[in-house]
């Protein structure tokens, strides 16, 4: 008997809402789709089949994260990875929550060498602040948090070099199918010397900028990225793409029961919004209700505020909502509307 693989019900089950941050992590936390990440922009890996990677060097089951926890409390065969602790914290410094983070081993030829790989999924391209300071901050805490597990006293020789990876569906213009690297390098400022790479290349933060197709650039993993996490792509051809184009496989022999796939939170697909406030718009013309007009965009700015987390400049700007009538709306959910950290309040 034939049935779909763990990766295949993942992707029906995120269906167009695959860009909504829990499901884009259960997609992105399978060992093939972290292979093809893997070989596409890490240089350990690039002289290796993304069969081999997913087999035998994604070390472990890595945790896929879904909450905050403090990490001072210490916390297979379908493909997907779960294990290393998702959280990272010290009392002063507060916690992180990495969105899947796990090891890989990369064979040399007189050792293994093990490497910490973070792979991040970020929406929001400009949440105030620069996303590669956030990367660089993310490797750091990496690097600290090894102090007592990989290492002790002063044996910093052992400290394990680290990789965040930001994966980014909606960048700027500018950055659209264009994947960049950020390391350490040696320099010479007087005389020449050579220091051993290992000994400073220590943490990388890769950005994978997806856009679309029509540029040359369309191919390779920012291509199979762009196609599993798109909102737009029906599931018959996000499995045809995956399958026919990267020799994903979507099927396999069925052996035994397969466990069913948890619930992922549903949300609320941006194009869908517009749509539904454009006809909105046009039926409260037809009838000539301007108030149930505004209560319509109103509900909307709230239900993505609630939905996504932004705030209520960031929803009113996905809603194309004119920049003339933007304070009124947030006058009126001045004292009425309550969200999360990141939301509007009065």
């Amino acid at each position: 008997m034939i049935t779909e693989n763990m990766l295949a019900r993942n992707i029906a089950s995120a269906g167009k809402n695959a860009s909504y941050d829990a499901a884009c992590k259960r997609l992105l936390a399978n060992k093939t789709i972290l292979a093809w990440i893997m070989k596409s922009c890490l240089e350990e890996y690039r002289d290796f089949d993304v069969n081999e990677i997913a087999e035998q060097y994604i070390e472990g089951t890595p945790q896929v994260a879904q909450m905050e926890l403090n990490p001072d409390e210490k916390a297979g065969e379908s493909g997907q990875i779960r294990g290393m602790n998702a959280e990272d914290s010290t009392i002063r410094e507060g916690t992180i929550a990495y969105d899947i983070r796990f090891w890989a081993v990369v064979p040399k030829k007189e050792e293994v060498i093990r490497l910490i790989i973070n792979i991040e999924a970020q929406n929001d391209f400009y949440p105030g602040y620069p996303l590669t300071k956030r990367g660089i901050y993310y490797c750091s805490r990496m690097i600290s948090s090894q102090y007592g597990t990989e290492f002790i006293e002063a044996h910093y020789e052992k400290i394990k070099k680290v990789y965040s990876i930001w994966i980014c569906p909606h960048p700027p213009k500018s950055r659209e199918n264009t994947i960049t690297r950020y390391f350490m390098q040696e320099e010479n400022l007087i005389g020449k010397v050579l220091e051993k790479r290992e000994n400073y290349d220590l943490m990388t933060v890769i950005m994978i900028c997806l856009g679309h197709s029509g540029s040359d650039r369309y191919e390779g993993i920012l291509k199979l990225l762009d196609v599993l996490l798109s909102s737009e792509k029906e599931v018959g051809e996000k499995k045809k793409i995956l399958q026919e184009d990267f020799d994903i496989r979507m099927t396999k022999a069925l052996e035994s029961e397969v466990s069913i796939m948890c619930n992922l939170s549903k949300g609320i697909e941006e194009s869908g919004i517009k749509k539904g406030i454009k006809e909105g718009i046009k039926e409260g013309i037809k009838e000539g209700i301007k108030e149930g007009i505004k209560e319509g965009v109103l509900s909307s700015i709230k239900n993505l505020m609630e939905s996504m987390g932004w705030s209520v400049e960031q929803a009113m700007e996905a809603l194309k909502v004119p920049k003339s009538e933007r304070q009124q709306y947030a006058n009126m959910l001045a004292g009425v509307w309550e969200g999360n950290s990141n939301s509007y309040k009065s």
